[in-house]
C-alpha cells in the first residue's frame, strides 16, 4: 500500500450531495461502480456548463484516474451506476454521454435526446486542475486574512468555481485594484453576464421550439 501524505492547507474541496452517504454508500458494493460515481460526481462539481455530462473517452482520458482502474472497470462500473440509476447514459450519432441523474441532469439529458442540444458543438471535459483555495488567493495577492472577510470568501466559493475565482483575482492584479470589494464586483459582472447568456440561449431554443413545433409546424413536415 502506498503511503499518503496527507492533506494541506491548500486543497480545494468537492460538494457532495447528501444521498450518496445517506443512501449510495451503504448499497453500492461494487469497487468500480462506487470509484467511477465518486470521479463522476467531483468531475460534475468542477464544469461550468449548466448541462454537463461525459463521455467515455473524456473520462478515459484522465490517466491518473484510469491508473487505479483494471481492464473493462470503466465501462461495467458506468453501467452499473446507470442501472443503479443515480447516472444517466444517452446515446446518439455522436456516442454515449452520462448525466447525473438530478432535475437539472435529467433536463439536460432530455434535450440531448430530443435534438434539442446539439452533441457536435458540446464543448470537450478535462479533468479539473488543482487550485489554490480562496483563501490563498487572497492572502496571496491582497493581504493577511482577516475574520471580518472570511465569511464573505465562503460564500463567494459556494457561488463561484474556482476556476472563477482565481481568474477574478488576476485580473484585479492585472489592474492594480487590490481589495475583495473589486475582486467580488468581477465576479458578480461576470455572472451576470454568463446568465444573460445562458437565458437568451434558452429563449432562442424556445422560439425556435414554437415555431417548428408549434401552429407552423405543418409547413416544415416532409
Amino acid at each position: 500500500m502506498k503511503t499518503f501524505q496527507g492533506f494541506s492547507d491548500k486543497e480545494t474541496f468537492t460538494q457532495l450531495p447528501d444521498p450518496f452517504f445517506h443512501q449510495l454508500l451503504n448499497e453500492i458494493e461494487d469497487l468500480a461502480e462506487l470509484k467511477v460515481t465518486v470521479y463522476v460526481l467531483w468531475r460534475f462539481a468542477h464544469m461550468e456548463s449548466r448541462s454537463r455530462s461525459l463521455r467515455v473517452s473524456e473520462i478515459q482520458a484522465d490517466q491518473a484516474f484510469m491508473a487505479g482502474l483494471e481492464n473493462g472497470q470503466l465501462e461495467a462500473g458506468l453501467e452499473k451506476a446507470v442501472q443503479r440509476g443515480s447516472l444517466l447514459r444517452v446515446d446518439n450519432e455522436a456516442g454515449g454521454f452520462f448525466f447525473l441523474n438530478s432535475p437539472r441532469g435529467r433536463a439536460a439529458a432530455d434535450a440531448l435526446q430530443k435534438g434539442g442540444v446539439r452533441s457536435a458543438a458540446r464543448q470537450g471535459s478535462n479533468p479539473p486542475v488543482e487550485r489554490p483555495n480562496i483563501f490563498i488567493l487572497y492572502e496571496k495577492n491582497i493581504g493577511p486574512l482577516t475574520p471580518h472577510f472570511a465569511d464573505s470568501l465562503k460564500d463567494a466559493e459556494k457561488v463561484y468555481s474556482p476556476v472563477q475565482i482565481e481568474e477574478a483575482f488576476s485580473e484585479a492584479v492585472k489592474r492594480n485594484k487590490r481589495s475583495w470589494k473589486y475582486v467580488e464586483a468581477i465576479l458578480r459582472n461576470r455572472k451576470e453576464e454568463m446568465d444573460a447568456k445562458e437565458q437568451t440561449a434558452r429563449d432562442t431554443e424556445e422560439d425556435r421550439r414554437k415555431y417548428f413545433e408549434g401552429k407552423y409546424s405543418d409547413f416544415f413536415k416532409h
